[in-house]
Formats: structure tokens, sequence, C-alpha cells
């Protein structure tokens, strides 16, 4: 077993359990906790809190209820944005994660609201684990209008639009802001909070960074490799769509060159680190390659 999976199976189930007790004890209202928790619950990697749990495992933090509580907050936020990203006027998607999407289960206006819910919610967990203005700047800065929303923003506007289909600087820009901001808001979390060292946090952040890049091409590539089965989710409709991104660009066998360029490149960034835990994220790219 290697320590990435030692880890993941550790953690996992703490990070679940902690998200089920604490939407069904927080939040007042049982229906809107039901459908908040119905998404936060459907499953998934954890990929977001794990990094950030792996990332103080890395620099000897200790792991408890304060930091539990920051990491599930981030997962808080991914979904929201994953369950507006499903949405009609959004991708439209039926299924995610082998499951009905929030709108189709529950309605296009409760799925808007559980949304609405989990953001703020997540904040406020990241702010009262950390008790840092710090931490909370720089999870508001990623997925803000300079962050997430606004590479979210950037697909939509790009969608159908042939004046960026060759755009290689847009499309780096769109599929960086959409995806890597959180990932790398992630890692640099936990570096502050654990107090890295300038050096720590320089190394951690260029990780991050690639690994973020990364996580979106690989996710592109999972549209046209996978089957719906094994994705969870509809597959092979960015091109039907008009979707513009790395894959559109560069073909399947350029981007799983780009692909393994950046898995290298974030292995060398961890040199000098105790960072075997988070170079096991990058076995995660195995299967598109």
């Amino acid at each position: 077993m290697t320590a990435f999976t030692f880890f993941k199976d550790n953690w996992t189930p703490v990070i679940d359990d902690y998200l089920a007790q604490h939407l069904a004890d927080e939040v007042d209202d049982q229906k809107i906790s039901q459908i908040m928790a119905y998404s936060v619950m459907a499953g998934g990697k954890r990929l977001r809190p794990l990094l950030f749990l792996a990332t103080l495992n890395a620099l000897g933090k200790k792991i408890e209820q304060p930091e539990i509580r920051i990491a599930c907050g981030i997962e808080l936020i991914h979904t929201y944005s994953l369950i507006h990203d499903d949405l009609p006027a959004m991708d439209n998607d039926d299924y995610r994660r082998g499951k009905l999407t929030s709108h189709k289960k529950w309605g296009e206006a409760e799925a808007i609201l559980a949304g609405d819910a989990l953001l703020p919610m997540g904040i406020q967990w990241i702010a009262e684990g950390s008790q840092s203005v710090e931490s909370v700047s720089i999870i508001t800065k990623a997925v803000g209008p300079n962050g997430m929303v606004g590479g979210q923003y950037l697909d939509i506007d790009s969608t159908n639009n042939a004046s960026v289909a060759s755009d290689a600087k847009f499309i780096n820009k769109m599929e960086w802001l959409k995806t890597g901001c959180l990932i790398q808001a992630s890692v640099q979390m936990a570096a502050v909070y654990a107090q890295a060292s300038q050096i720590e946090q320089v190394k951690l952040i260029d990780f991050a960074k690639a690994f973020g890049r990364s996580y979106q091409i690989y996710d592109d590539l999972v549209d046209v490799v996978e089957t719906s089965e094994e994705a969870g989710k509809a597959t092979h409709k960015d091109k039907e769509e008009g979707k513009n991104n790395t894959l559109t660009l560069l073909g399947i066998t350029k981007s799983r060159q780009e692909l393994t360029d950046l898995i290298d490149q974030a292995q060398t960034d961890l040199h000098g680190l105790n960072g075997e835990t988070l170079a096991g994220f990058l076995d995660l790219y195995q299967k598109v390659l």
C-alpha cells in the first residue's frame, strides 16, 4: 500500500462522517439540509480536502477537528460549484457521480438554493476552523470573479465561439481559473495555516499550479476515453456542444503529452519536501494516459 493510498483510505471516511454529521446538525430546516447533503454525499474523490490535509501532513502539522472543518469547508464550496455547473443554464447535465443531478432530483430552484447555501457555509467553516483572515482571503479570491467563477464565465462565453478555438493562451487561462484556482487554494491555505517556510510555500504552490492545470486536462480526456458509466456523468459532450478546451485545441495525443509533462513538473516541484503522499495524487491520471 502506498503512502497516498494509506492516507486517502484513512482520511476519506473522516471527511465523509464530518460532512454528514455537521450538515445534519448545523442546518435548521431538514429539507434544505437533505437537498444540500444529497450532492455533498453523492460520492466523489474528496480531492480538494484531501489535498489540504495531505499538505498539512507533508509539513508535519497535526490534523484535528479544526483542520477537518477547514477541509470540509473546501468540499462544500466545491460541491456548490458542481450543483450550479450542472444547471440547465450552464452545462445542463442530468447525472453527476452516477446519480441524478440536484436540479433533476429536487428542482431547479431548490438546486440553486442548495448551492447558494453551501458556498457561504463552506467559507464559514474555513473561517471558524482556521481563525485566519488570510485563509478566508485565499479561498474567496480562488472562487470569485478572478478565479473559478471567472473561469466558468469564460467557458460559457467561449462555447461555440470560433474566435478562441485556436487561442492557446485563452484556453489555458480559462481552464486554470475554472479548475486550477481552487486546487491551488487548497494547498496554499494549508501551507499558510501550517506556517510553512518561504521555500516550502514556493515548492508547494508550484506543485499545486502544475497539478491544478493538469487536472482539467485529465477531466477533458475523461470526456472522450471513458464511458458515461465509468465517469458517472455524461461523456462525449464537449465536442458536440461546441466547447473549446485543451483537448479540442491539441487533440488526444498532444493532450496526453501535455498531461505527462505537467505530471513530471509536479513531481519535480516536490523535491526536497516530504511529498510522497502529495505525489500519489498524480496516480489518478494514469487511467487516461
